[in-house]
């Protein structure tokens, strides 16, 4: 199996009811970790796993922490977004990503995954800029809404 589309991940909407994740303070941490086309990520998904995690120059396994755009309510659609994110000096080849969260269950470090993002191929960068450009912060485009 493989990365082969975007999805929220059913654990992810379990802990929510939970109250196991905050996206309006500074108290939760998001992190982007990517990963090559050997990946088995999907809705599934419960954790983040280093198997198949991208390994190459410039990136730390891991990967890098998000900044949360917030939260709101419009139209009856509540949303959360991350600001752009970009990994410098780097050679690598990703399929795709998990967001995961490190700090649920009351502060503890865990990694708890929140959602898979299909890239819809392989994607590179060579000694350069590698960017996850995030949607905009709009009830029709932000990366998480609740109907």
């Amino acid at each position: 199996m493989a990365i082969t589309t975007n999805a929220i991940c059913n654990s992810f909407k379990k802990e929510l009811l939970q109250g196991k994740h905050d996206f309006d303070t500074s108290s939760d941490t998001y992190k982007l970790a990517m990963y090559t086309s050997s990946a088995t990520l999907g809705k599934s998904t419960e954790n983040y796993t280093t198997s198949n995690e991208v390994s190459s120059s410039g990136y730390t396994a891991g990967g890098k922490a998000l900044v949360n755009q917030g939260v709101k309510v419009s139209s009856s659609v509540a949303i959360t977004d991350f600001a752009d994110l970009s990994f410098t000096g780097v050679t690598l080849t990703a399929r795709g990503a998990l967001i995961y969260n490190t700090t649920t269950d009351g502060g503890s470090n865990t990694t708890d995954a929140v959602c898979v993002l299909d890239f819809g191929g392989d994607k590179t960068a060579t000694a350069g800029t590698f960017t996850i450009q995030f949607p905009a912060f709009t009830t029709s485009a932000a990366i998480l809404r609740l109907t």
